[in-house]
């Protein structure tokens, strides 16, 4: 599945959820991810965010896809991060 991730954290975990996203995902620009994975990896991803995050002060928002396939993507203005696949 393909996921789009956003979030509004306080700094501290908001650095945190960064940290912990960059290592699965891709970084888009300030609190935004992408990329594909597996559903057990996404079960990953969520119970980790879970662990940072302040459920009563922090939001963070997930898009599924079934695949890249379906969606399309545009940037108006600067590329933060280009997207690349490498091996």
């Amino acid at each position: 599945m393909y996921i789009l991730i956003v979030y509004d954290a306080a700094p501290k975990r908001g650095t945190k959820l960064l940290k912990f996203l960059r290592r699965h995902l891709i970084w888009v620009q300030n609190s935004v991810f992408e990329g594909e994975v597996t559903e057990a990896q996404m079960e990953a991803i969520k119970k980790g965010i879970k662990e940072i995050i302040n459920k009563e002060k922090d939001s963070v928002i997930y898009y599924t896809y079934e695949s890249k396939n379906y969606t399309e993507r545009a940037v108006l203005g600067v590329e933060r991060n280009e997207i690349d696949s490498f091996i």
